[in-house]
C-alpha cells in the first residue's frame, strides 16, 4: 500500500526563491538482484530520483520505471535487505553539494566525505550513513565583490573566500537567478549562512547541482592552448589541449595509474579532480597516503589544497562506481565556472563500464558486444563531452576549462574491446601504453608509433616556447618512425647489415628514446620537465644527429661516430639544473661539434 506525503521544502539557501512542493512516496521492496532493487507503490517516482531503501535507508537511484514497478540501483551493499522492507522516494535527483571545503577532501563515489564516515573509528563505511557532504561548522571569510543596489545575473561574481593558499574560491550568482542586491554580509560565515540577499531572498555560499546534468556556459571556445603535463613524450609528440580529452589504454602493469598520478601532480591545471573508479584498494591507498605529503611545485603549498580525491575501490558496491564519474565531472565543472583550468583524472573508465554491464545484466537487458549494454557509447559520449574550454556565465569576463584524462584497462591489453574503441572515437588524444616498454622500465611507457593527438597546438608552442618547436617536433617524430622500422631489420640481420646512414638514424632514435622521452618519476628534477627544457634537449639531439652526418660525409668510420664518448653525455641532460638549461645545451652542442670534428 502506498503512502504519499506532499511536503513543503524551503528554498535552498544557495538559491533564492519561494518554497516548493516535493512529492514523496513510501513503497515496498518486491525484488532484490544484487545492487538492483525493484519496488512498488511509488506512483510519483521519476527517472534518476533518489530513493532510500530498507530499514537502513540505503542510498539508491531510480533507473527504470515499468508500469507500477520502479527499478533502482543501490549505491550501497544490499546484503540482508528483505522483500517487503520500506522504500522512500525523495522526489529529487542525486545532487552534489558545491561550495568552499571541497578542495583537500577525500570523498566516496556519492560525494560523502570519508573522514566523516570514519569519524566513529570504524574501519568500514556504515550502511545508510548520510553525513553532510560539506562541513557545516567551518567558518569562511567572505569578501564581497558587490554592493547594495547592484543588479546581478547568473554567474556574476558575488564575492570570494580563500580556500587554502592556492585557490580563491569564487561565490557566483546561482543559475536562473536575476535581481538586485539588497543586502551584503561580509566576514566569517558558514556555507549555509546568507552572505548576500538578492531581491530580499538570502543566498548562501553552498550550491546543489544534479550530478547527471552539465552546468551551463556562455560559449564554448576553440582548443588552442595546451595543458602542459611535464611528461616529455606527451608534450612533444602527443599534446592535449586545455579543455580536451585523452585516454590512456594499457594492459596490467603498464603504468596507467602512475602516469595519471604524475599528470595530477605536475600538469599546469589550477585544480585537479582525481577519481579512483573501481581500482584496487592498494593502488588508491598509495594515492591517499602520498598526495597529502606532496608539495605543489607551483605554489609551495600542499598539493591537496588544489586537489579533490574521489575514492571508490573495487570492493565497494558496483553501482557507486557509476556515480563517482559524475561526481567528479560535476565538481570539475563547478571550478571551471569560477574561471579555473581543471584536470579530471578518471582511473579507470573500464571499471565504470563494468559497473554499467553489471547493472544492465541485472536488469536483464539485451547485451551488446562483450556483454556491455547497447547504450555504452552514449554514456561514454555524455561523459567525455562535458570536457571543454568555455566562456563562463556572468561578469567579470572569464574563461575556464575541464580537461578529461581517462585510463582504460582492456583485458589482456586488447585495444579492440568496446571501452577502448568507443573511447577512441571520443577522445582527442590516444596515449597507448606498451607492455614491452613497461618491462624495459621505460616510463612513461607510451608507444610513440601507436599513439596520436588530434589537437593542432604547434602555433602556441612556436609563439610561447620557441620558433623551432614544430620543425624539431616533426623531425623527432620522423626519426622515431625510421628507427622503429630499422629495429625490425636489426632483430633479423643484426646492426652490421645496415648502411652507415641507417646506423646513424638508429643511434639518433636511441638518443630520442632513452635520453629524451624516458623519464624517472623518482627523480625530483626529471619527474617533470617544463617545455623550455624539453626544447633545449631536443635541440641538442638534433645537433648531435647533424654532427654525426657531417662526420660521416667526411669519411669517418661509422663505428667511431656511433661510439663517440660525447654521446654518452646526452643522458645527463635530464639532470640539468632548471635555472640554466640554455647554457647547458649550448655547452653540450659545442662539445659534440668539437669531438665529432676531431674524429
Amino acid at each position: 500500500m502506498t503512502t504519499t506525503k506532499p511536503r513543503t521544502e524551503p528554498a535552498h539557501p544557495g538559491r533564492p526563491g519561494p518554497a516548493r512542493q516535493v512529492q514523496t512516496d513510501s513503497g515496498r521492496v518486491v525484488k532484490i538482484s544484487g545492487p538492483v532493487v525493484s519496488a512498488k507503490d511509488l506512483p510519483h517516482s521519476r527517472l534518476f530520483d533518489v530513493v532510500r531503501v530498507g530499514v537502513q535507508r540505503l542510498l539508491g537511484e531510480v533507473i527504470k520505471i515499468d508500469g507500477d514497478l520502479v527499478v533502482m540501483q543501490v549505491f550501497e551493499d544490499t546484503s540482508g535487505l528483505q522483500v517487503g522492507e520500506p522504500v522512500e522516494a525523495t522526489g529529487e535527483p542525486l545532487y552534489a553539494e558545491l561550495g568552499p571545503g571541497l578542495l583537500g577532501g577525500i570523498l566516496d563515489g556519492t560525494q560523502r566525505s570519508l573522514s566523516n564516515l570514519s569519524a566513529d573509528g570504524s574501519l568500514y563505511i556504515a550502511r545508510g550513513a548520510d553525513p553532510p557532504r560539506l562541513d557545516r561548522d567551518r567558518r569562511w571569510d567572505f569578501r564581497p565583490a558587490v554592493e547594495i543596489g547592484d543588479r546581478v545575473g547568473p554567474g556574476d561574481l558575488l564575492g570570494s573566500v580563500p580556500e587554502g593558499r592556492a585557490v580563491e574560491h569564487r561565490i557566483l550568482v546561482p543559475t536562473g537567478v536575476t535581481g538586485v542586491v539588497t543586502a551584503v554580509r561580509p566576514g566569517p560565515a558558514g556555507i549555509l549562512d546568507a552572505v548576500v540577499d538578492i531581491d530580499g531572498h538570502p543566498v548562501a555560499m553552498m550550491r546543489r547541482w544534479p550530478l547527471r546534468r552539465a552546468r551551463p556556459v556562455a560559449n564554448r571556445l576553440p582548443l588552442t592552448v595546451p595543458l602542459i603535463t611535464g611528461q616529455r613524450v606527451l608534450d612533444l609528440l602527443f599534446p592535449v589541449a586545455r579543455g580536451g580529452s585523452a585516454i590512456i589504454p594499457g594492459g596490467f602493469g603498464t603504468g596507467k595509474t602512475v602516469l595519471e598520478q604524475a599528470l595530477a601532480k605536475f600538469s599546469t591545471a589550477d585544480i585537479v579532480v582525481y577519481v579512483g573508479c573501481g581500482e584496487r584498494g592498494n593502488e588508491l591507498t598509495e594515492v591517499l597516503e602520498e598526495f597529502p605529503e606532496l608539495t605543489d611545485p607551483r605554489t609551495g603549498a600542499p598539493l591537496m589544497e588544489r586537489t579533490v580525491l574521489i575514492a571508490n575501490t573495487s570492493n565497494m558496491p558496483v553501482a557507486a562506481r557509476e556515480a563517482s564519474i559524475y561526481s567528479g565531472i560535476t565538481i570539475a565543472e563547478y571550478y571551471r565556472d569560477q574561471g579555473y583550468d581543471v584536470a579530471m583524472m578518471a582511473d579507470s573508465t573500464s571499471r565504470w563500464g563494468e559497473a554499467l554491464r553489471e547493472v544492465s545484466s541485472r536488469l536483464e537487458e539485451m547485451p551488446a558486444e562483450d556483454g556491455y549494454p547497447a547504450y555504452l557509447a552514449t554514456r561514454l559520449a555524455g561523459f567525455y563531452e562535458r570536457a571543454g574550454a568555455v566562456t563562463c556565465l556572468g561578469t567579470p569576463a572569464r574563461s575556464g576549462s575541464v580537461t578529461v584524462v581517462g585510463a582504460v584497462s582492456p583485458a589482456g591489453g586488447d585495444f579492440s574491446e568496446p571501452i577502448t574503441q568507443n573511447s577512441l572515437r571520443l577522445a582527442g588524444c590516444f596515449w597507448a601504453l606498451d607492455t614491452a616498454l613497461s618491462r624495459q622500465r621505460h616510463f612513461p611507457a607510451v608507444n610513440w608509433l601507436r599513439s596520436f593527438s588530434q589537437y593542432g597546438l604547434d602555433d602556441w608552442f612556436d609563439q610561447e616556447i620557441g620558433s623551432d618547436w614544430s620543425p624539431l617536433r616533426r623531425w623527432a617524430a620522423a626519426a622515431l618512425q625510421d628507427e622503429g622500422a630499422l629495429q625490425e631489420v636489426v632483430s633479423l640481420l643484426g646492426v652490421e647489415a645496415l648502411a652507415a646512414e641507417q646506423r646513424i638514424t638508429l643511434r639518433i632514435g636511441q638518443a630520442l628514446r632513452e635520453d629524451l622521452l624516458q623519464q624517472s618519476s623518482f627523480d625530483d628534477i626529471d619527474a617533470s620537465c617544463p617545455p623550455q627544457r624539453l626544447l633545449a634537449m631536443l635541440r641538442v639531439v638534433h645537433e648531435a644527429g647533424a654532427a654525426m652526418s657531417s662526420a660521416h660525409q667526411r669519411g669517418v668510420a661509422i663505428t667511431a661516430i656511433t661510439s663517440a664518448s660525447v654521446l654518452s653525455e646526452l643522458g645527463r641532460m635530464r639532470r640539468w639544473p632548471p635555472d640554466n638549461v640554455d647554457d647547458s645545451a649550448t655547452r653540450l652542442i659545442e662539445q659534440i661539434a668539437e669531438e665529432m670534428s676531431s674524429l
